[in-house]
């Protein structure tokens, strides 16, 4: 009888509870799409559950960061960082979302402190989609292959398998690492590694302009100051040098 009396709000409860579900497990998905948002405890997972992204405070820190982690290890492994000089302080009421063909974070005043700052003319199908390799990448919904902004192009301070370090020969940028400032702390630090692309070698950085340490120069096979790559190395590097980049 309590049903028959009130429908309308046994509809609006099957309403909210439908909504409420979906805004859950689209989270828990590997996808953010125009019509959705990140903020507070939610997350995105790659698709076979490797890496996950969210906010993220680093030890005592009062601030907190839009991160990306290894989820297939106990202890918590950080492998990106977006907004790593631009903190927030209340995930709560701070956003990850889609703007004008764009992934942004908003603040807690609504303020935009980070962005992919692309151009995009398919802003309505712009989605972002995090990789099992652990890219985060930005695409046109309607043409999966179209890939408008990707992290593997922006690193932090780790080298994932499958990125770059480099040097792009048309805008006369490098694509480099960049140690934390401490471990609470994800922002610029002073340690950096580039590559010298005259000189065919990698270079660590001491605020950024002493050299720290070299690889040597690549030699068609290794880098010659890097004596373990000779036998048995358990990584498989190459080096490229083209018209573009090094």
């Amino acid at each position: 009888m309590g049903i028959r009396k009130y429908p309308c709000f046994m509809f609006f409860v099957f309403f909210i509870c439908c909504f409420f579900f979906t805004n859950i497990l689209s989270h828990g998905a590997d996808t953010i799409s125009a019509n959705q948002s990140l903020s507070g405890n939610q997350t995105i997972t790659s698709a076979g559950g490797k890496f996950e992204l969210g906010f993220y405070k680093p030890g005592n820190s009062s601030y907190y960061y839009i991160s990306m982690w290894d989820a297939k290890v106990s202890t918590l492994r950080i492998v990106w960082v977006a907004n790593r000089d631009n903190p927030i302080s209340d995930k709560y009421s701070s956003v990850l979302k889609i703007l004008d063909g764009n992934l942004v974070i908003l603040n807690e005043s609504q303020t935009l402190i980070w962005s992919t700052n692309q151009n995009s003319t398919t802003s309505n199908s712009v989605v972002a989609v995090l990789g099992d390799d652990g890219n985060l990448i930005l695409r046109d919904g309607s043409n999966s292959n179209q890939s408008i902004w990707q992290s593997f192009d922006h690193p932090a301070h780790t080298w994932l398998p499958g990125a770059k370090i480099a040097y792009n020969k048309l805008t006369n940028t490098h694509q480099g690492l960049t140690s934390w400032k401490n471990s609470e702390d994800p922002s610029t630090g002073l340690y950096s590694l580039n590559l010298d692309a005259n000189n065919s070698q990698y270079v660590m950085f001491w605020n950024g302009s002493k050299q720290y340490w070299t690889s040597g120069p690549w030699n068609g096979q290794i880098f010659s100051l890097v004596p373990e790559m000779r036998a048995n190395y358990i990584f498989n590097f190459s080096y490229h040098d083209n018209e573009n980049e090094s």
